[in-house]
This record gives C-alpha cells, structure tokens and sequence, in this order.
C-alpha cells in the first residue's frame, strides 16, 4: 500500500507540460563529465553542483521522469543560472544547453506561482526595458533624479539595498542621463558615403537607443562611411532577448512579430544590430516563432539576414581610412560579451577590426570567456552573485594595464563601470572608436 501512495503521489507532483518540455534528448546527451563546471560563472561563485549546467540537466531530468517537482527548491537552481552559454562552448559531448535553459525557463514561467514580491519586480523589469516609449517617460524624472544628487544619496545612505537588494541594484547600474538620451535624430534613411556597397537596415535596441544612443549614431556613421546606405524603420520595438530569455513565451513572440513586421519590404543586404544580447535573440527568431504558421518562415528569412555590426564590417571590409585615436600607443582590452563569444561565436572579427586601428594594440584579459554578471537582467533578479561576477570582471580588466576597455554590449557596459568606480578608465564600444578612427578623433587619454 505503501509503494503504491508513493507512485501516485509522483504522478501528482507538478513538472513540466507538454508545450515544449526540455527533450529528453537533449538531455541524454549530456554525459556528465563536468567540462562544464571551471567554466560556469553560477558554479564557480555558489559552489553547488545543482547551480552548475551539470546540476540543472539532472533537475531537469527528473522533472521530466516526475521524480521531483517544479517547485520553488527547483526553480532557485534555474532561476541562478546566467544563460551565459559558456558551458555549450566548453562541452565536448556538444550538449545544446542554451536550448534546455530556455525551454526550462518557459516551463518555468507557465507552471511555478512565483512571491507576490518576485512576480512584481519581473513584472516591472518586462513593463519597462522592452518598452522604449515607456522608457523614454523617464528620461526627464530620472535626470531630475540625478541632478540633484538623490542617487548619491539614495547609494550613500545604503537604506534602499535595505528594503530591496533588487531595486538598489537596479539604481546602482543607472547611466548618467544626459540631453543626449532626449534626442531621436536618426533618419529613416542615411544615404551611402561615396559609391553604394551594401543596403542595410540597423536596430536600434532598447537601452541602447536612450541611454547609449552616441553608439547607435556612431554605428550608423561607420556604416555609411563604408559604403552602406542605412534604412531605420521607426515601426521597430524591442528584439524580445529580455522576455525570450526569461520565459516570457507570449510577449517575446509579439515583439518578434512586431520587429520581423517593421523591415518587411525593406530590402536590405543585412539587418545590423550592434548589441551581443539582442543580436543572439534576433538569430533565433526561426526558433521563437517555430510554431507560428504564418511567421515561421518570415522568422527564418529575417534571422539569416541579422548581423553583429563587427561581424558584418570585418566581412564585408572596411573602406574608410582609420586614423590614430591617441598621439600615443593606445592600449585597449576587449571585453568578450557572452552572447557573442558563446551565443554567435563571434570573437575573432572584433579583434580584427581593432587591430586596423593605427597605434593600438590589444591586451588581453584572464578568464575573458567568463561572464561579468549583467546577463540581461540577472544583476537586478540576482544582484548577490552578478556582484561577486562584476568585481572579478572589471578587476581582471584593470590587471591588463590597459588604457581603455571596448565593450559591445549594453548590459556589459553598465555592470563593469559600476565596479570601475574611482578608476581612471573608461568603457566604450567598438563602434565609438571606429567612429572616431574614420572621422580623425584624438581621446583625451
């Protein structure tokens, strides 16, 4: 009688449904050899093997089999994993990790009843960052915010951190509003420098339009000094890497939908987009709307022809003169954003660009393959471990000597200055410094 309480109670326990559950497959191909543990930031700064890739397939598992439940014991060990992706670049069974992590985290979202608290901080975080129009209502209080010195404060007197580790960690990686993060001055059209090579369409992302929008501009003046005519759609939204990574199965289908809609009949050569995290999510758009009929196939046309800028410009060839960026030899260190290095496998082509810089030269950095603990939003979701991920991050950068860091992600950017904090070096994208190279700016180094 015993056992039989036991079986039923296993086929009661609450797991996975049937939309898309991690394959079992997939699963299988792992053959637990631990490659994976050196390399996964989770693991190696909590220390236990079910927050490591390892770890998690074995939940995943006996979720599957209904040996344990999805519950909140389970989830903890999901919900501290980056989605770095390191551990797919590292494993030598090429076990497809990235894609059990994302249908876990579906699963995830579906059939786990999260804290009133948690449910309304990811409610906030996917109300507010994959809307840019509500981002931009802001801009103003959050300049007001700054000018009169409440975020000192607000950091100085360490009460908020008290209240919620969350939302402190949220005000901590805030950038520095500027009238700059007002202006949407682009064009939907910028005519080619000289002769015409290539007709390319540029996304202007999220954060990256209002608080990094030097880059896109300066993106857009690399582009066009090489020979690119630049179409923007102004119908574009967001590219859905923060809902997508987090489970939020409908709202990433319509931001895709919407983003697939905005360069239709547009008729570009290439879609750029200069971010790592939203350039990984827009090449698996053909996954996110697999089971869509009247967009599958829209998805996989528009997802062939996405680019990472670097990706694009170190295929096609710059044409443009580069001048020196310093009177000096300049010293950079290149920071590998995980979802370029281990989500599309670009790392080589950023180098290759760079290096065409006259003067510089490129250091590189110890444990570069290891994420810095932006990871889209986990530095907010899990500002314990994305802080111990950062320090490391901006430190190993500073052991290089170099005088300048170049990173090609937003979210990156924003983690490594926050713990560049009193350190006399500054952090900016590759872009930015072709910019400058091909219009003859000198950097006050």
């Amino acid at each position: 009688m015993e056992v039989s309480d036991n079986i039923a109670s296993l086929k009661n326990l609450k797991g996975f449904d049937q939309i898309h559950p991690p394959e079992p497959k997939l699963i299988d191909s792992c053959v637990h050899c631990g490659f994976c543990l050196s390399t996964c930031p989770s693991y190696r700064v909590l220390g236990k093997e079910m927050d490591s890739p390892r770890g998690r397939i074995y939940l995943m598992d006996a979720i599957n089999e209904g040996e344990i439940a999805l519950n909140t014991a389970t989830v903890e060990h999901f919900d501290s994993c980056l989605g770095c992706l390191a551990c797919v670049s590292t494993c030598p069974s090429g076990v497809q990790y990235d894609k059990l992590i994302s249908a876990t985290r579906h699963q995830v979202e579906r059939n786990y009843n999260r804290s009133l608290p948690d449910k309304l901080v990811r409610q906030l975080l996917f109300s507010l960052f994959p809307n840019p129009d509500l981002l931009r209502m802001l801009l103003f209080p959050l300049l007001v915010y700054q000018k009169l010195g409440l975020s000192k404060l607000v950091q100085g007197t360490g009460l908020l951190k008290k209240i919620s580790p969350r939302l402190a960690a949220m005000e901590s990686i805030l950038p520095q509003i500027t009238l700059k993060s007002f202006q949407d001055n682009l064009p939907d059209v910028i005519s080619a420098k000289g002769k015409k090579r290539y007709r390319v369409g540029v996304i202007l992302g999220c954060v990256q339009r209002l608080f990094f929008s030097p880059v896109n501009e300066a993106t857009v003046r690399v582009l066009t000094a090489n020979g690119c005519e630049v179409i923007i759609p102004k119908s574009q939204g967001c590219c859905a890497a923060l809902p997508e990574h987090q489970g939020q199965t409908e709202q990433a289908k319509a931001l895709a939908r919407q983003m697939i809609d905005s360069f239709a009949d547009t008729n570009v050569d290439a879609i750029i987009i200069n971010a790592a995290g939203c350039g990984h999510t827009l090449k698996e758009y053909g996954h996110i709307l697999a089971d869509d009929p009247e967009y599958r196939e829209k998805a996989e046309e528009f997802a062939a022809k996405v680019k990472d800028a670097q990706e694009f410009l170190a295929n096609v060839g710059l044409t443009a003169k580069l001048s020196p960026l310093t009177d000096k030899p300049l010293k950079l260190v290149y920071q590998d954003a995980c979802h370029l290095l281990h989500g599309q496998k670009i790392s080589v082509q950023p180098r290759q660009l760079l290096r065409q810089i006259p003067g510089v030269t490129l250091k590189e950095p110890i444990d570069a393959a290891l994420c810095c603990g932006s990871a889209g939003v986990y530095n907010m979701l899990q500002p314990e471990v994305a802080e111990e991920l950062g320090k490391q991050k901006a430190q190993n950068l500073l052991n290089t000597g170099a005088d300048l860091i170049t990173s090609a992600n937003p979210g990156c950017t924003l983690q490594i200055t926050k713990y560049l904090q009193g350190k006399n070096i500054s952090v900016l994208h590759p872009m930015e410094l072709l910019d400058y190279a091909i219009r003859g700016v000198k950097l006050d180094i």
